[in-house]
């Protein structure tokens, strides 16, 4: 049974108990204080570099191991997380486990039970289509229990098709939220040129989500089909664009069409890979037929390991 089959309140539930018992712990963590001043605490030492301020010197360990090293500070307020959630068109398809709406919202819910604190603040913006969704940013598990479930009676709408603006609602979540904190962009991140395999081409979005990550920390989470990256022998077949709308038939049975799909399919995924790569933001890739909850895990593994040279501040600025 999928999650949009189930009554709002047990799929919260469930997604809860997924969540909590098979990955808590690995998303928990304390906020790297931007500023110094009342209420923070020592962190771990660390090297000094050019522009650190000299007033946090560890002298003992610097006396030590006779190289110089400071100590950062761990800032006890609040988290700001903000989720920009594509419920586009594109998302209301599946052919596994789960629809990739559906697994954007399990995404959303996952960042959401693990990284709430008390006093952490959590909202979102959904994308549907034309249009863009703000869910105000409140405190307390009720609240995230409140776009959770708004989450959820998106999928119940039915609207004309149009082609939904990422880069649009990525300029947008940069120009209104801009207390620093964590950005989650949950998408499939297909656009108009997804027809085109040159990977090399900058997506359309890649401008706007770099404005995000110059302010922020961004966690970008793909969510891929596997009928999206080839195509099934199974004769000819009408496909449909649920964005615009416009609908073509393709004969399976060429090899020559499932090879440029599958080429396509390939470059478009690599265009996502390389761009989120350039502006500096996670990358964790979610498929309707994976254990997702597995997939995170990896991820969260593997970007704790460098997430704390990703988010030194930059060599010759004071903080």
């Amino acid at each position: 049974m999928t999650i949009s089959q189930l009554a709002p309140e047990r799929a919260l539930r469930r997604l809860e108990l997924t969540v909590v018992r098979r990955l808590e712990g690995f998303l928990h963590g304390e906020h790297l204080g931007l500023l110094p001043g009342p209420g923070t605490e020592l962190a771990e030492a660390r090297e000094y570099q050019v522009g650190d301020d000299v007033r946090r010197m560890d002298w003992a360990v610097t006396a030590r191991t006779t190289v110089p090293h400071v100590r950062d500070l761990i800032a006890d307020r609040e988290l700001e997380t903000w989720a920009l959630v594509d419920l586009s068109g594109s998302m209301d398809f599946g052919t596994s486990q789960l629809e990739k709406r559906e697994l954007a919202v399990a995404a959303v819910a996952t960042v959401g039970f693990l990284t709430h604190r008390l006093g952490d603040r959590f909202g979102g913006l959904m994308l549907r289509d034309s249009s863009l969704r703000r869910w105000p940013a409140r405190s307390g598990r009720l609240a995230l229990y409140g776009l959770l479930r708004a989450l959820l009676a998106e999928q119940m709408g039915d609207q004309e098709a149009h082609r939904s603006d990422l880069a649009a609602a990525l300029e947008s979540m940069a120009r209104t939220q801009r207390k620093r904190g964590l950005r989650v962009v949950v998408s499939d991140f297909l656009t108009p040129q997804d027809g085109e395999v040159d990977s090399r081409l900058e997506p359309s979005w890649e401008r706007a989500m770099r404005k995000l990550t110059a302010q922020h920390q961004v966690l970008a989470v793909e969510i891929v089909d596997p009928r999206e990256l080839e195509l099934p022998n199974i004769g000819v077949v009408t496909i449909g664009d649920p964005e615009t709308g416009e609908v073509r038939e393709i004969d399976t049975r060429r090899r020559k069409v499932r090879e440029a799909f599958g080429l396509a399919a390939l470059a478009q995924r690599e265009r996502t890979r390389i761009a989120l790569r350039r502006v500096g933001a996670g990358h964790l890739v979610l498929r309707t037929d994976r254990d997702w909850v597995a997939d995170t895990v990896r991820f969260v593994l593997a970007y704790r390991r460098v997430a704390p040279r990703l988010h030194q501040p930059p060599k010759g600025v004071a903080r």
